[in-house]
């Protein structure tokens, strides 16, 4: 045994070494930036490869800072057709990290035009008409006043879509198609897309003085989703929510905005101190959440726009306590959670793409 440690421990040895050499030799680094680059110009997808519904939240926090979570967004692929669901700051970036292939990006849905559901509107937009190489302008669904969005981005990037096409031509950077098709959501015509296979509707929920403020639910063969936006607890979102595989609904914990808000009286923080009171009348306290989950016979309950997101295991236990107590299928969800609704089954499939 002892000789065996030893050979093993010698050629563990002379590995080493040789690795240290052949990394220092032209020809072998070469063709190890070679394999890395392949990685960088043709990156593989995050995304499941199999016909299901899938929804991968690509930004979890609310606008109280945490510097490793992005704002509100959640990207929804059904079969291979992908679709976006507001585009917080940092949302955009965290896609582009994983590869996100955007020449199947279909449209983005906004559920309301505060800053952190929006802010990262013009890198998607640049994502999908250079990277993706769309064939058509970006679509954008939205609440009333989502037009004045898309125009305002439009004249702000007027030179820099310019620029790009002087510089790239008509093939890589086409004007034709640069930037929106601005549609503005009629909740008497609730349902945007429907083609047989797949149908996504709007809905109204509470978020005043936000108003209108939506929620959008998915049905996929089978399969759904619903996801809240910004409200209060909703008899609306509940109806349209009912029986869903999976609600995405935003979270507030009252327990740890008091605590915030303390201290910020003791440091006369005027500002945290203002709003850590302001936002507690338009969103939902975390056993509201989840008695409108189980009102709405949800099979799974999955907790993002986090008020404040949980920055380690104390906080989040002290935000969710309770929660088991009324509810056995739920997730607090962190930026690159993803949930696989496969076909013809009741399975959801919970991972991470970190």
């Amino acid at each position: 045994m002892i000789k065996i440690f030893k050979y093993l421990l010698l050629l563990i040895i002379l590995l080493t070494v040789l690795s240290l050499i052949l990394l220092r030799q032209p020809t072998f680094q070469d063709r190890l930036l070679e394999v890395g680059m392949a990685n960088i110009a043709n990156p593989e997808s995050f995304l499941p490869k199999e016909d299901a519904l899938t929804a991968v939240v690509c930004g979890s926090r609310s606008p109280i800072n945490d510097p490793n979570r992005a704002e509100a967004c959640i990207l929804v692929q059904a079969g291979t057709k992908i679709f976006i669901f507001d585009t917080g700051n940092g949302s955009i970036q965290n896609l582009n990290n994983w590869n996100t292939p955007w020449n199947r990006v279909e449209a983005v849905f906004y559920t309301h035009l505060h800053s952190d559901h929006i802010a990262d509107i013009a890198d998607l937009h640049i994502a999908t008409w250079i990277a993706g190489q769309r064939n058509s302008k970006q679509k954008v669904f939205g609440p009333e006043g989502v037009q004045l969005l898309t125009d305002g981005i439009e004249l702000a990037y007027t030179k820099d879509y310019s620029f790009r096409n002087e510089h790239h031509g008509d093939i890589l950077a086409p004007l034709d198609v640069v930037g929106f098709e601005t549609h503005t959501i009629d909740l008497e015509n609730p349902v945007l897309v429907d083609d047989g296979d797949l149908k996504i509707t709007a809905y109204s929920v509470s978020h005043d003085p936000v108003d209108p403020a939506l929620g959008f639910r998915i049905d996929y063969k089978g399969r759904s989703i619903s996801i809240s936006g910004d409200t209060i607890y909703d008899k609306n979102l509940i109806t349209y929510s009912q029986d869903v595989d999976v609600l995405f609904h935003e979270s507030m914990s009252v327990e740890l905005l008091d605590r915030i808000n303390n201290i910020a009286k003791k440091t006369n923080n005027f500002v945290v101190d203002t709003v850590t009171v302001d936002i507690l009348d338009y969103h939902t306290p975390i056993l509201d959440v989840v008695k409108a989950a189980n009102e709405a016979n949800v099979k799974h309950l999955v907790f993002y726009h986090h008020l404040p997101a949980p920055r380690n295991q104390l906080m989040e236990d002290i935000m969710y306590r309770g929660v088991d107590e009324i509810r056995d299928e739920w997730t607090a969800s962190h930026d690159g959670t993803m949930l696989v609704l496969p076909l013809n089954s009741e399975e959801i499939e919970i991972s991470s793409v970190n």
